[in-house]
């Protein structure tokens, strides 16, 4: 009778625990009862996997792509424009249209002026055209191909765009 009791005790424990993983008891030897193969393994309900109200299941966090960084084409040009006025014996840029023509008589100057970029198929990849004015008395061709590694050192370095084809354009001579 006693044995009955300590039973419906646990099972009545068993009714009332906490949801999860409840503690593996070991039950005392007097209680054991006969061995069968399905002895050590866990029960499981006829619950299957529930969770508690209003709780979300862990899920494995989602790949995300790579972020990626996209260089705009005023950014290409100024970066060009400024590393091509720091290579000795450029004077200044010069207007690539008319346009910028116009800009340059009513005052606006800016560093992309003379700077005209097409872009092939792939994004990291452009041909470009530097319209300068060199001073006088500079070898034009060494200081062209000044202008051109700077530019594609620069456009490598910090815009991560190979320059294919970079076309110099030596649109004036000025006394500097």
């Amino acid at each position: 009778m006693e044995d009955d009791n300590k039973r419906n005790a646990q099972a009545g424990e068993l009714e009332h625990a906490p949801e999860g993983p409840a503690p593996e008891r070991t039950p005392p030897a007097a209680e054991s009862g006969p061995t069968t193969p399905d002895a050590g393994k866990k029960r499981q309900s006829g619950r299957g996997n529930l969770l508690p109200f209003g709780s979300k299941p862990k899920s494995e966090p989602k790949e995300r792509p790579i972020d990626e960084v996209r260089v705009s084409d005023d950014a290409l040009a100024s970066i060009i424009g400024l590393a091509a006025h720091e290579v000795p014996g450029v004077v200044g840029m010069a207007p690539a249209s008319i346009t910028e023509g116009i800009r340059r008589i009513l005052g606006v100057r800016q560093v992309d002026e003379g700077v005209v970029i097409e872009h092939h198929e792939a994004d990291e990849r452009a041909d470009v055209d530097i319209h300068v004015v060199v001073a006088y008395g500079v070898n034009i061709p060494v200081v062209a191909e000044s202008i051109r590694e700077r530019v594609r050192y620069a456009s490598k370095s910090l815009a991560g765009i190979t320059l294919d084809e970079v076309r110099v354009h030596v649109a004036g001579i000025s006394r500097g």
